[in-house]
């Protein structure tokens, strides 16, 4: 059997692929338990010499994954080069992890006792990986887990399944053993079905999910019932702190990239804009120059920053939400309600918590303008939310800076950059309904390894009994 995605722009037939059902599952994941054990006996420099290999593959793979990107989610070129190049430094990353997967010798009261603690593979990895960053995701899903000796199975988004097959693809050609990576495509009705057989699988032993706050609920409820580790990264409704003091023109351009790359469909993207009453007239004439000159457009042409949103599910949600909060009295700066899947650069202002764009997650093409009476205030609004991923301040006190971002509740802050900020090396989660967990460097081995406590006695033993 086999599913469609359908292309959100044109309504074609964008690719297929194999709708697999829950009762395959079991067969998948014992697959990848068999495997596991002979890839987690190879060295650290065997591991890395396949990863290098993967991300050589994943990039020459440039245009089949613009092409699928384009077709399957509405993106830009830019959107879908900008992940393919991310995606190839996360694995080359995960590659030089290898060689720092260390414990370390412990000092014990006991006489003669040599005591370590020493870091091991946990088995088989789930990663769930969503469709809007689908490279970097999809990746960021497997790599550091295969870097420390897991076997993984990643799950595959519905609505871009050609995007994630090609990831799969690339590491099958590097050379990684059978059955080490695994990839599970179904039809969207079966996904619940599908991911609880997974979940309930023995053989997985911890799972990664990238996506929304509401499915990360039901997978970590579910895993819980096996006493299964999550890595949950979630929504967010990233706040953006704009200062008295702060450079405007500098807040406009990162406000600008963080609320409207890939539409505003991004888990970072800038959600919520806070801007303290003194600057607050001069920011939003500017802002909204800059936006109103931000157009929409046919990706495949290539001739717009803004492409396609991903379904009219989404151009519903987003025009739910400003029409509501221009029913409660806020007011449309630029931009207005999209008729199709290419929608406008949207921002409201005057935006204030009796309306719903204040607090629910909009991942879409629309920003909210909110004003603070000053920095305390900024503060309160940030932290008045239920998520907590990615946040920015704007000022050119460094060292104020600094401390709002302290006091911002988040697993990440940027001081004078934009909430839209990933690097391969960095600890990457949130805190709240925002997830639990990192991925990134050092960090992803902590998250995908077990510590064990080992002791060696050295002298004869003297007990009480």
């Amino acid at each position: 059997m086999k599913f469609e995605r359908i292309n959100p722009l044109t309504g074609d037939v964008a690719s297929s692929a194999d709708a697999m059902t829950a009762a395959q599952m079991p067969a998948i994941a014992a697959l990848a338990g068999a495997a596991q054990p002979a890839w987690a006996a190879q060295g650290p420099n065997a591991r890395r010499a396949v990863l290098l290999r993967a991300a050589e593959a994943l990039e020459s793979r440039k245009d089949a994954f613009v092409e699928a990107m384009m077709g399957e989610i509405g993106a830009t070129a830019g959107w879908a080069m900008f992940n393919l190049n991310l995606a190839a430094g996360i694995v080359r990353e995960a590659a030089s992890l290898t060689t720092q997967i260390a414990g370390e010798v412990i000092p014990s009261d006991k006489p003669g006792c040599l005591a370590m603690s020493i870091r091991e593979p946990v088995g088989v990895i789930l990663g769930i990986a969503p469709w809007n960053a689908p490279i970097i995701l999809g990746v960021r899903a497997i790599a550091v887990p295969l870097a420390c000796g897991n076997a993984v199975i990643l799950k595959a988004s519905e609505q871009c399944p050609r995007t994630h097959a090609l990831i799969i693809e690339a590491f099958a050609e590097a050379g990684f053993p059978e059955g080490v990576v695994n990839v599970v495509t179904n039809a969207p009705a079966d996904a619940a079905e599908v991911v609880g057989a997974l979940i309930d699988a023995p053989e997985v032993k911890r799972i990664n999910f990238t996506g929304s706050t509401a499915v990360g609920k039901i997978i970590a409820t579910r895993a819980a019932g096996h006493l299964k580790p999550c890595l949950l990264e979630l929504g967010g409704k990233a706040p953006f702190v704009v200062l008295e003091d702060a450079d405007l023109d500098e807040a406009v351009k990162a406000a600008a990239f963080g609320a409207f790359m890939n539409q505003g469909q991004i888990c970072m993207s800038t959600e919520r804009i806070i801007v303290v009453e003194a600057v607050a007239d001069a920011f939003a004439e500017k802002f909204a120059a800059k936006v109103a000159s931000m157009a929409t457009g046919d990706p495949r042409e290539g001739k717009t920053p803004l492409g396609a949103v991903v379904d009219r599910k989404t151009v519903d949600h987003v025009n739910a939400l400003i029409e509501d909060a221009l029913a409660k009295g806020a007011q449309l700066l630029t931009g207005g309600m999209g008729e199709s899947v290419l929608m406008p650069a949207t921002v409201v202002a005057g935006v204030t918590s009796a309306m719903n764009l204040y607090r629910d997650e909009s991942f879409g093409p629309v920003v909210a303008l909110i004003r603070a009476r000053d920095e305390d205030h900024a503060v309160e609004i940030a932290n008045d939310s239920e998520y907590g991923l990615s946040a920015a301040v704007f000022t050119r006190d460094t060292a104020r800076g600094l401390g709002v971002a302290r006091r911002i509740r988040s697993g990440i802050c940027h001081v004078n950059g934009p909430t839209v900020h990933d690097e391969a090396q960095m600890p990457f989660g949130g805190v709240g309904a925002s997830g639990y967990g990192r991925f990134g460097g050092r960090q992803g081995i902590d998250s995908f390894t077990e510590t064990r406590w080992i002791t060696m006695e050295t002298q004869p033993g003297h007990f009480p009994i």
